[in-house]
């Protein structure tokens, strides 16, 4: 009895794999395991998603949107990058909330109409696709960055100009052969990528953006327009891999300082004029009085030395020695009626050049008051106030790439209601703050109250993720904008927290 049925139990495993051979002649038991656990995995995924509203279909090469029998309309973020989608799924493009959308590396040809739907949308990379055009609705969306490289696109629509929020543009690697002059009317842009197309020349509308970032590498590209000069806040410059002609290759290679030292004189040159430091921007409203004769300027990028009355009029007198690196500009400041000789005021980077004029005033103001001081002194003064500002440069960075926001000129100011900081405590790391007071339309400022409850609350979430002690900055730093660079150490430490660190926090 045993035997037959151990044999009966023989029987039917080997009668199993026959079963299933009629469906198909490449039947394999160990890839039917693997498909029935990624039928689990990904209704795990599916499910998952309809309670945190972060849907992951990443790298599960799909074909079709597998959620049609779940509701996944909160859905905030949504990834099905690395798939093999023919086209954006509809039932995606019905997520009224989605704020972030990947399809990086699908089989994609065209974007559908009903994207408009997602009036939230703010970041969409739909990069390694097979698109060849970008629709003109596409730019109705409150995007701040599109991420469209590796595709086919030829050409960029005039609408891009409405998306006045875009701060990251790439559009690498496509066939593209000129920008739009509308590109700058993205007011907002601070990073552009348009390397490996098949670019001619650079639109000098670009010249009046904020980039801090700007690659055109591997193009047609043989001029820099002059304009381009006026790009202050522009920190890196990729372009190598073209034919460049003016700034010629060897002015090119050594480095951002170079080049646009070289637009400047080349400027100069066409209006026929002498070399003078460009600086029309430097409002009057920066300098709390006009200097006085007392006070010499020296431009940054010639040999001339010029005395002036206002910032506005300059007279050439003699020639004294120009030093000059590839991160700051050297502007010298000279008091004639004390021993001494040329101090070096501030080394301004292009991206706080707009601070000269106050920085150049408080130091007079400095000089009259201590006119007795010796050299050391004000040039330890002046270093001093240089690691400010650059500490200061840092904390808007910081805030602005993580944030994804445009910050005004004074950040002390943007910060002293404590929005901003809770925001980037619960971008580190989310529900760190777990309520936020923030103006309204009826209430456009908060009161002094509410704005002591939310810098006591990003102080509290630092605590608690773990940012040492000694490098937390107090309330009234933020409160009475008396001390931005300790708050910028607090950000620095925030933003250096290991990713994985576990933490536990309490409600708020």
């Amino acid at each position: 009895m045993k035997m037959a049925s151990s044999q009966g139990g023989v029987g039917a495993v080997t009668a199993l794999p026959n079963h299933h051979l009629s469906n198909g002649p490449h039947w394999n038991p160990g890839i039917n395991q693997h498909q029935l656990h990624t039928a689990r995995s990904l209704d795990r995924a599916l499910e998952d998603a309809v309670c945190s509203g972060t849907l992951n279909l990443s790298g599960r090469k799909l074909r079709d949107y597998p959620g049609l029998c779940y509701d996944l309309t909160d859905t905030t973020q949504a990834d099905m990058s690395k798939n093999r989608l023919t086209e954006i799924p509809p039932e995606v493009c019905l997520f009224a909330p989605l704020e972030s959308l990947n399809l990086y590396h699908n089989c994609i040809k065209c974007i559908p109409e009903t994207i408009i739907n997602l009036q939230m949308l703010t970041y969409l990379n739909i990069s390694r696709n097979l698109l060849s055009t970008l629709p003109k609705y596409l730019f109705s969306l409150p995007l701040k960055v599109l991420v469209v490289s590796n595709n086919k696109l030829v050409s960029i629509p005039e609408e891009i100009g409405k998306a006045k929020e875009l701060m990251e543009l790439d559009i690498s690697c496509n066939e593209i052969q000129v920008l739009p002059p509308q590109v700058g009317r993205l007011q907002a842009l601070r990073e552009l990528n348009i390397r490996r197309n098949c670019l001619h020349m650079l639109p000098e509308e670009l010249a009046d953006l904020p980039l801090t970032r700007l690659d055109f590498s591997c193009n047609k590209i043989t001029e820099i327009p002059p304009v381009y000069r006026r790009l202050r806040q522009l920190q890196h410059i990729i372009l190598d891999n073209n034919p460049m002609q003016s700034p010629p290759a060897q002015i090119c290679l050594k480095g951002k300082v170079h080049i646009f030292k070289y637009l400047n004189i080349q400027t100069c040159r066409l209006n026929k004029k002498p070399d003078s430091l460009d600086l029309p921007s430097l409002g009057k409203r920066f300098l709390p009085q006009p200097l006085t004769d007392r006070y010499t300027l020296i431009s940054y990028h010639t040999t001339t030395y010029t005395t002036d009355k206002t910032i506005d009029h300059m007279h050439h007198e003699w020639c004294v020695p120009l030093n000059y690196n590839d991160n700051w500009y050297n502007i010298y400041l000279k008091i004639n009626d004390t021993g001494l000789t040329y101090y070096e005021v501030l080394m301004m980077s292009m991206s706080h050049a707009i601070c000269f004029p106050y920085v150049v005033a408080a130091f007079c103001r400095s000089s009259r008051q201590e006119p007795s001081d010796p050299s050391f002194t004000m040039r330890r003064k002046m270093e001093h106030l240089r690691e400010e500002m650059e500490q200061v440069g840092l904390l808007r960075q910081n805030l602005e790439s993580r944030l994804k926001v445009l910050l005004p000129d004074d950040v002390g100011a943007a910060l002293m209601d404590g929005v901003v900081l809770c925001h980037l405590a619960n971008h580190i790391r989310p529900r760190s703050v777990a309520s936020i007071h923030v103006p309204s339309p009826a209430v456009p400022k908060l009161s002094m109250a509410k704005c002591r409850r939310n810098v006591e609350n990003f102080l509290d979430a630092c605590k608690k993720l773990g940012v040492p002690q000694d490098k937390l900055c107090l309330p009234h730093h933020i409160l009475e904008e008396r001390g931005l660079v300790k708050v910028g150490m607090t950000v620095q430490a925030l933003l250096d927290l290991p990713a994985s660190k576990p933490t536990q926090l309490s409600a708020v």
